[in-house]
């Protein structure tokens, strides 16, 4: 405890110097802002900025990286709220009673509750990280080659089954990511493989490239094919202030969140969605006000929009662990943080917290300082954001497209890279438009390079012996798992539609 006290005392330090606290402030007002604008997420404004601060020290960045991931999980819940327009994924459960909250005049203590309940969870979320990081990156140092593959293994499997509308098609997109991951030279070998002799292709295809197609070509393409101009009623604000009794049914709500949002961010379970609607039903069976919710007609719930809040900006706190300590990314998000880390030629996993222990424990201490930065952003300057949305999404679809080309062109200063580009914005469309999942082709680029590193080295050192895998017990542990993972689900769906048939 000493250790880990004086490790976040030398990160505070690192953290408040001027240039680094600027670079927080930027990010979390910026994260801010893009949480309010729907359709426009955190991992699409990091994969916009990572060519441009690709020479910036990696400190500073890394800073402003984590203030655009947190401030878009306060940000998200402003227009969810307000215009019941979820600014993010994970921002949707949160409509259900804030929104129902504003349209019956309580805009004030929904966004109250919602910003005051992401930082409560938020600083919780923040000492657990800090206690519990450099412990499981301990722990990680006893894992060899098999345990390794097993757990990137696991992580395919999750994430992929997790983020999307079904498992298949969350494992299709998983596919495609890992081989566009196998493009280029071969890590051992050093042969070129997969470029159909396209010269531009030897040295692969970059992540940054492939993120910016596909979430920001691809989103703004698709935005003005299928959806077009979005309007929605404003609310007048009212008071920001939250009664005795808002307190008294929040604060339970806020803690409750944490404690179910932190695990699911802290395994590889794949975004924040799972713990908020898990949180929400927990408060809508231990409210003693089940009238007051939306779903039973009622002008809504203050605890439907404290617990669910908690829930994501604590399973976005402990998506840091698995991406710090292991280097696995958990959510899209984390993805292109670690293609930032890597950027950087930082690799996180276990040997992070030596190698590079003053920029992990900056970074630490930096999300305490941007939690309160967001919470005094958040509560006064309600009204700014969202006059950000009268923005006509034509100009906002325009300015993505020219600040997308100038990045990637800026990487390599080549143009088949701009036309790679675009031509991953249209797969980018057509995976939209039939409901595959994106992320997952992500965490495949990024994590597949590694899983066949790993595999090939656990086979070299066993001589070739596939047994490898299920003699060691961890790894063991992981496959079984993972095995569980992918046949239980179909099972209990089978299972299900045969006793509704029975019926």
């Amino acid at each position: 405890m000493p250790e880990i006290l004086s490790s976040l005392a030398t990160g505070f330090a690192t953290a408040l110097a001027p240039v680094n606290l600027l670079c927080g402030f930027i990010g979390c007002l910026l994260g801010t802002a893009i949480g309010v604008l729907p359709g426009i997420g955190p991992a699409l404004t990091i994969a916009l900025l990572l060519p441009i601060t690709a020479k910036v020290d990696p400190t500073g960045a890394l800073i402003m990286f984590a203030g655009i991931y947190y401030g878009a999980q306060f940000g998200g819940s402003t227009t969810s709220i307000l215009l019941n327009a979820p600014g993010e994924s994970a921002s949707m459960v949160t409509a259900l009673e804030g929104n129902s909250m504003a349209r019956n005049g309580r805009a004030g203590p929904a966004l109250a509750t919602a910003a005051i309940g992401s930082f409560v969870a938020g600083t919780i979320a923040t000492v657990l990280l800090t206690l519990f990081a450099p412990v499981i990156a301990d722990f990680a140092l006893r894992f060899g080659p098999a345990e390794y593959f097993a757990i990137l293994v696991l992580a395919f499997t999750t994430v992929s089954a997790v983020l999307g509308s079904s498992m298949l098609r969350g494992l299709a997109s998983l596919g495609l990511g890992l081989t566009i991951g196998l493009i280029g030279l071969d890590s051992l070998s050093g042969v070129a493989r997969y470029t159909w002799g396209i010269p531009e292709l030897i040295d692969g295809i970059e992540v940054v490239l492939v993120a910016v197609g596909l979430f920001a070509v691809g989103e703004a393409l698709y935005d003005v094919l299928y959806q077009g101009e979005e309007t929605g009623s404003r609310h007048r604000l009212t008071s920001i202030w939250m009664t005795r009794a808002d307190w008294k049914r929040s604060i339970p709500a806020w803690l409750r969140g944490t404690l179910i949002g932190f695990p699911f961010g802290s395994i590889p379970a794949g975004g924040a969605e799972i713990p908020t609607f898990l949180s929400y039903s927990a408060e809508r069976k231990l409210s003693k006000h089940p009238q007051e919710f939306a779903a039973n007609q009622g002008e809504g719930a203050i605890e439907g929009v404290a617990g669910p809040e908690a829930a994501n900006n604590a399973s976005a706190t402990g998506s840091l662990i698995p991406l710090l300590t292991l280097g696995i990314p958990t959510s899209a998000t984390a993805a292109i943080l670690l293609a930032a880390f890597q950027n950087y030629n930082l690799q996180p996993g276990p040997l992070l917290f030596q190698t590079s222990g003053e920029l992990v424990w900056a970074l630490v201490a930096s999300l305490y300082i941007g939690n309160t930065i967001l919470l005094i952003l958040n509560l006064p300057l309600v009204g700014i954001w969202v006059k950000l949305l009268r923005i006509p999404r034509p100009y906002l679809n325009a300015g993505i497209l020219v600040f997308a080309t100038i990045g990637v062109y800026g990487m390599r200063q080549s143009s088949f890279d701009l036309l790679l580009m675009l031509a991953i914005g249209w797969l980018g469309v057509l995976m939209r438009r039939l409901d595959f999942p994106i992320a997952p082709v992500i965490v495949g680029m990024l994590l597949g390079p590694m899983a066949e590193k790993q595999l090939r080295n656990a086979l070299s050192i066993s001589q070739g012996d596939w047994l490898v895998f299920v003699t060691q017990p961890i790894s063991a542990a992981l496959l079984a798992l993972t095995l569980l993972i992918l046949i239980v689900p179909p099972l209990l769906h089978a299972r299900g539609i045969r006793l509704q048939g029975q019926d």
